[in-house]
């Protein structure tokens, strides 16, 4: 069952008691890694996104050989890591083994982008759960995988391991235009969808942009996804950080006030 081809299965579907239950085993998973590990140093964040990543590429490569093997080499869309959310793997070697701006647009990407792909897929697991049942390999790779991105990038940004700032949206959108591009390219010759910016996908909110914007679907597609989700962190962090701003003002003014009534008296 756990690497059967999908015409040897029936999908569990969206949804379904078995989406709920892996949900909720993410979430759980999720919290209780944060729970432990919110107030460490940079240092050791820094090693957690480096076994995460290394862990991550293991699946993903068993991932490429399990479909290579079901589907063939032709199967592009299958075994390629060019989607949206494939972005993590790249982006944790960017972020946990290099240095300077190619470090900052792995940061950048992880503590936004991956927070809101991993979010999107664990309630629309359109590329798993509608193909495969709940308990098999695909299945279950794709919530660990999505579960990681938003496990990572919410202990980013509470340890502040990465600060955003509204200028980080260069470093963002770099790394969505090169894999874009890139996947284009495989696109036209391969008559593949990578980073779903070819080609409709039915039944999906893709397919209403896909209506929408005609043979400009490509490119407003890469743009949706190189701003998007960026802005969606940014404004949600600015908020959640200019609370606890005024709240340390508040806590501070208060203080001070009770300090002088007693000097008074």
């Amino acid at each position: 069952m756990l690497f059967k081809s999908a015409y040897e299965v029936i999908p569990c579907g969206m949804f379904s008691v078995e989406h709920f239950i892996l949900l909720a085993i993410t979430v759980i998973f999720i919290a209780v890694a944060l729970k432990y590990t919110s107030h460490l140093e940079k240092d050791k964040v820094k090693k957690i996104i480096r076994k995460s990543t290394i862990i991550l590429w293991i699946l993903e490569i068993i991932k490429i050989i399990y479909n290579i093997i079901n589907y063939g080499f032709t199967a592009v869309n299958k075994y390629i890591p060019l989607y949206f959310c494939s972005l993590i793997l790249y982006a944790g070697i960017f972020s946990g083994f290099c240095e300077g701006t190619i470090k900052k647009v792995g940061d950048v990407f992880l503590s936004t982008g991956g927070i809101i792909a991993g979010m999107v897929f664990l309630i629309f697991p359109l590329t798993s759960l509608t193909t495969y049942p709940a308990f098999h390999f695909i299945s279950i790779h794709s919530f660990i995988l999505h579960g990681t991105m938003i496990y990572i990038g919410i202990l980013m940004l509470t340890t502040k391991y990465t600060i955003i700032e509204k200028k980080d949206i260069a470093y963002y959108s770099a790394i969505i235009v090169i894999i874009s591009s890139i996947a284009y390219i495989i696109n036209l010759v391969f008559d593949s969808n990578l980073m779903f910016i070819s080609q409709n996908y039915p039944g999906t909110f893709i397919e209403i942009i896909y209506n929408l914007s005609g043979n400009l679907f490509p490119l407003v597609m890469v743009v949706l996804q190189a701003t998007l989700p960026f802005y969606i962190v940014y404004v949600i962090y600015k908020k959640i950080n200019g609370k606890n701003i005024k709240d340390i003002n508040i806590k501070v003014g208060s203080n001070t006030k009770e300090k002088e009534e007693i000097y008074i008296n």
